[in-house]
């Protein structure tokens, strides 16, 4: 098996679409993700895969916080916006609308439901790391319909 012939097959996998984001002193950062479950109940815990080579990485190591951000099926555009890469910037988000939580990290405006993490560890795995976040705080923001992504398309439930 290659790399293509994989993520061909685990793109058989649907899965929700999220913008992990951290504030590093000021600087902010967020990256689309798909690689994001829950891990455990007791201590709430969940993960979120990031390449080594991500902007985000780094951000999520020198932080020791990251918010995971739901997106509605209405979000397409801000999954696409944090798909690319970019340099983190001081006090904004791409231009993404936004709020600092309790905890210090962006919160983006109009998600589905956010998550606030403690980085409770961080496991090398390959090209990636895989981000164990303690849950801190959290909410459901709206109730309609997550932007899903399913064998290299995004869809909608329904």
């Amino acid at each position: 098996m290659n790399s293509r012939a994989f993520r061909d097959l685990l793109g058989s996998f649907a899965t929700g679409v999220t913008v992990i984001t951290t504030n590093d002193r000021g600087r902010l950062h967020g990256m689309t993700a798909n690689a994001v479950c829950s891990v455990s109940l007791d201590p709430l815990l969940l993960l979120v895969c990031v390449d080594r080579r991500a902007h985000c990485h780094q951000q999520v190591l020198a932080a020791e916080r990251f918010a995971v951000n739901v997106l509605g099926a209405d979000q397409r555009a801000l999954s696409d916006l944090f798909a690319h890469t970019q340099e983190p910037e001081v006090g904004e988000l791409r231009g993404a609308p936004f709020r600092l939580a309790e905890h210090g990290v962006p919160i983006l405006d109009g998600t589905l439901a956010h998550v606030e993490c403690r980085l409770a560890a961080a496991h090398r795995a390959g090209d990636h790391d895989i981000f164990v976040g303690e849950a801190l705080a959290g909410r459901i923001e709206r109730e309609d319909p997550p932007l899903v992504f399913f064998r290299g398309r995004y869809r909608v439930l329904g």
